[in-house]
């Protein structure tokens, strides 16, 4: 058994996790309780959660589209709406099964339905098991522009089942190494050399770097829980990573990018400015590049490409009286925060992401 985090926000694992979970919904009391799905783990994943719990109360599925571009206020609206005409109450319970979608959608949902009631997150992608769903962060996106609207709110626990991840379609599980990627980098040298070469073929190697993975987010949220300074370190790859995935989002042109897909751009360009700004080391960043390519297919950009994702940069959550903040690295697991990066270094760093 595994536990992460402190008092709320506990994250549990392997087969003791579904006892703790239904002890949990004893001690809670639960006058209601309601499962969010989207339509893929309706069909996938809820079966599997139902075989694991008997439920003296009939949990109500609400269930939402799938895909980023539903992760919105209007799609939160229709699930408060549901609440509101099942009769839910502030002693409800919300059960988030799904990836980040659903467990930064159902944990905003919850966090502001009669000004908050109990939520429990249970993901079932890697990217939701390794990010989204620990450290509290629950929100919906502006338009195209991620996650502008949302709080920090921890759930009652989290449920960490590796048996969902057999549902996963092959993209989707390469999407989660992006993040486990970064925590390596940001982390130390030791980790990056484990998880670099991760292969998910080998199922107790597999689980303990992602549990690995959530022990590091674990230490450096716990330490900074409102990310007034190490905690931005998270974000690493992610302030041009989240404007790239924005832009391929509201462009009808490009196919739309997975989260882990856009962060892996980001987190080579990052490596790029880096080394130019606080030296970095090249062989390092080589070493970086060459294992990002290694899962991910190279993207292509244009110079218009690139002039409109610089424009989205302003909306990023980390700036700071109009400026664009950018979290950068020394070394591996030596970081920087809050740096000032001109446009001209931008386009330099996709320059060398378009011909390494």
């Amino acid at each position: 058994m595994g536990k992460v985090l402190n008092e709320k926000g506990l994250v549990y694992r392997n087969k003791i996790a579904w006892e703790i979970f239904s002890d949990s919904l004893k001690e809670l009391k639960p006058s209601g309780i309601f499962v969010l799905t989207d339509e893929n783990t309706l069909k996938h994943c809820l079966p599997y959660f139902l075989k694991r719990i008997a439920f003296k109360i009939a949990p109500e599925t609400i269930t939402v589209p799938a895909g980023e571009i539903h992760k919105n206020i209007s799609t939160s609206l229709t699930v408060w709406e549901i609440l509101s005409e099942k009769g839910a109450d502030r002693n409800s319970l919300i059960i988030n099964l799904g990836g980040g979608v659903v467990t930064d959608l159902g944990g905003f949902v919850a966090s502001t339905f009669k000004r908050g009631i109990s939520f429990i997150n249970i993901p079932t992608s890697l990217l939701a098991m390794v990010d989204a769903s620990v450290g509290g962060k629950n929100g919906v996106d502006l338009g195209h522009i991620k996650n502008q609207i949302g709080v920090i709110n921890l759930p009652e626990m989290v449920i960490l089942d590796t048996g969902f991840l057999k549902t996963l379609p092959d993209e989707h599980l390469t999407s989660g190494l992006a993040e486990m990627l970064k925590h390596g980098i940001i982390h130390s040298k030791e980790y990056w050399e484990r998880v670099k070469n991760i292969d998910v073929s080998k199922k107790a190697e597999f689980e303990a770097l992602i549990w690995d993975s959530i022990e590091i987010k674990k230490e450096i949220v716990t330490k900074d829980p409102l990310e007034k300074d190490l905690r931005k370190t998270l974000n690493y790859g992610h302030t041009l990573g989240h404007a790239i995935e924005s832009y391929f989002l509201e462009n009808p042109d490009k196919k739309t990018l997975l989260h882990g897909e856009a962060v892996a751009v980001g987190i080579v360009l990052a490596t790029y400015i880096s080394m130019e700004t606080y030296g970095f080391p090249k062989e390092s960043l080589h070493d970086v590049s060459k294992t990002i390519f290694k899962y991910f297919p190279k993207q292509t950009f244009s110079k218009k490409d690139i002039e409109a994702i610089i424009k989205l940069l302003v909306f990023d959550k980390k700036n700071r009286n109009g400026q664009v903040l950018f979290v950068l690295l020394e070394d591996i697991g030596h970081h920087r925060t809050d740096c000032v990066v001109s446009n001209s270094l931008i386009y330099s760093a996709f320059e060398y992401y378009k011909k390494i």
